[in-house]
């Protein structure tokens, strides 16, 4: 098992930064790659970035390019996703997870709680 626990997010103007973090612990952790996702209401769950465990590798959606960093140490088991220049668009929950380097959902094992991310225009 892998628990993840997330941390960060909250309310901001558009405009505005944001920082979300996620702690890993549980089984050996090497083999999993670290992605976010996100869902706003009404809607389905959305791939956002994701990284390999040593963080050498990096991918995003195309909607947070340029805007969004994934970023991990290797030496850490957290896994944090820097939010700049923050769209109303961007506003939904942020979830966490852990599994295969791709941007489908069903490739991830495990998942955090989610935290809510709001951006006012």
């Amino acid at each position: 098992q892998v628990q993840l626990v997330q941390s960060g997010g909250g309310f901001v103007q558009a405009g505005g930064s944001l920082r979300l973090s996620c702690e890993a612990s549980g089984r050996p952790l090497s083999r999993y790659a670290m992605g976010w996702f996100r869902q706003a209401p009404g809607l389905e769950r959305e791939f956002v970035a994701t990284i390999s465990w040593s963080g050498a590798l990096q991918y995003y959606a195309d909607s947070v390019k340029g805007r969004f960093t994934i970023s991990k140490l290797n030496t850490e088991n957290t896994v944090h996703l820097q939010m700049n220049s923050l769209k109303p668009e961007d506003t939904a929950v942020y979830y966490c997870a852990a599994g295969a380097l791709r941007e489908s959902a069903d490739a991830y094992d495990y998942w955090g709680r989610g935290t809510q991310v709001t951006v006012s225009s």
